[in-house]
């Protein structure tokens, strides 16, 4: 398909994945995107997960029949997007592939091999003919060897895996040819799951990159981007400063039913005084892919959970210990818990905010046995308590 001029799409879809990198749903799937760029030299942008690539050569070849490629640019090493590269240089022997130091560190690797290499550096030009390619350098979006190629002639910027969002392409690829509203709150999710830890790199490539005449946006997921580049870009602004809006989130595990209580009590205290965005997460039954993007969008979290075998409760840990991950900043946060003997959950979810640094709002709530009448009051004034701060927001 084309981009635009002699840019084309050759990318592919994958509906079968359930899980992206073995954690991630994708319930809509996920496309890895790659380009071809057609002139006097040809250069391919990115390959694709290597499971796909009879497909791949399929595309390929009918936009350049027995055409020989010239060049490969490698902006991202990560396997869904390299993963073709073996095969690619079987099919065409004398590619050159383009990429920085740091790239071809990568690609010994993973695939044992780095021949036929140019290295380029911050604002080194690859000229195809009509078409220029300027390198920039965007390390740790989200992996230390990113890079980005934008093409001079036409403003296209091929951008890594900066600016995409999970979900599969449905038969078009530019965001004018189809209905974007599912993109939207996928591009929340794919931020915060796969890029939320590095927000000061990512503002820091959205600083370099502000000058540029982008025309067009080709990520290596989700659509292509040309009428929207304003609110993606906004998207990821928002996203890396991790600016939120007023809201609740609300997650708790619980195994008998009473932190259960306490969680529906603060979130009943907090409707009092008026949070209308309050969203409810069991972390036993919700994957915290989307517990993660509301952290993200909202600025409260209550987390409340038992003790188990003398210390939190597993799920709990394991959420929180991701929330840590991604350095997720400037939160309320409120927490609740409970025991039947050994009072631990509370004590542990203290002790980990020590590394979140999140705000501490109200008095935090711990049962003994079961919840009275007493304890669900508390756990409403906890309630109150939060939705007093994150309205003042």
């Amino acid at each position: 398909m084309k981009i635009k001029g002699n840019v084309h799409y050759v990318g592919v879809n994958d509906r079968t994945k359930a899980l992206f990198e073995g954690m991630w749903p994708l319930p809509y799937g996920v496309s890895y995107n790659s380009y071809l760029i057609t002139d006097k030299k040809i250069a391919l942008v990115d390959t694709v997960e290597v499971d796909f690539f009879e497909r791949y050569l399929r595309n390929i070849r009918q936009v350049i029949g027995d055409r020989p490629i010239d060049y490969l640019i490698i902006n991202h090493m990560e396997p869904d997007h390299s993963g073709s590269i073996n095969l690619i240089r079987k099919y065409y022997p004398e590619i050159t592939l383009v990429g920085n130091r740091k790239t071809f560190d990568f690609l010994t690797g993973f695939y044992g091999t780095a021949e036929n290499c140019l290295v380029v550096c911050e604002g080194d030009v690859l000229s195809l003919g009509r078409h220029h390619l300027r390198f920039y350098m965007v390390p740790m979006v989200h992996w230390p060897e990113t890079m980005v190629s934008f093409d001079e002639t036409e403003g296209i910027l091929f951008s890594g895996d900066a600016f995409g969002c999970f979900g599969a392409l449905n038969g078009g690829v530019l965001d004018t040819s189809m209905d974007t509203t599912p993109y939207w709150s996928e591009m929340e999710r794919y931020y915060s799951n796969i890029v939320g830890k590095y927000g000061s790199p990512v503002q820091k490539a959205l600083q370099k990159l502000k000058g540029l005449e982008i025309n067009v946006i080709a990520s290596t997921h989700g659509p292509v981007w040309t009428e929207q580049i304003s609110r993606v870009v906004t998207t990821y602004d928002r996203l890396s400063r991790y600016a939120t809006e007023p809201g609740l989130v609300i997650c708790y595990g619980s195994m008998y039913g009473h932190t259960g209580l306490m969680a529906e009590a603060i979130a009943e205290g907090a409707s009092e005084r008026g949070v209308k965005k309050i969203v409810m997460h069991d972390v036993t039954r919700a994957n915290h892919s989307y517990i993660i993007a509301d952290i993200f969008r909202y600025n409260g979290l209550a987390v409340g959970a038992p003790t188990y075998n003398g210390t939190l409760f597993p799920e709990m840990e394991a959420l929180l210990g991701k929330i840590v991950s991604r350095d997720i900043k400037g939160r309320y946060l409120g927490y609740f818990g409970g025991c039947s003997w050994a009072g631990q959950a509370v004590k542990r979810i203290a002790e980990i905010n020590e590394r979140l640094k999140f705000e501490v709002v109200g008095t935090p709530v711990e049962i003994k046995h079961g919840v009275d009448s007493d304890s669900l009051e508390q756990c409403k004034i906890l309630g109150r308590a939060m939705a007093d701060k994150i309205m003042a927001d």
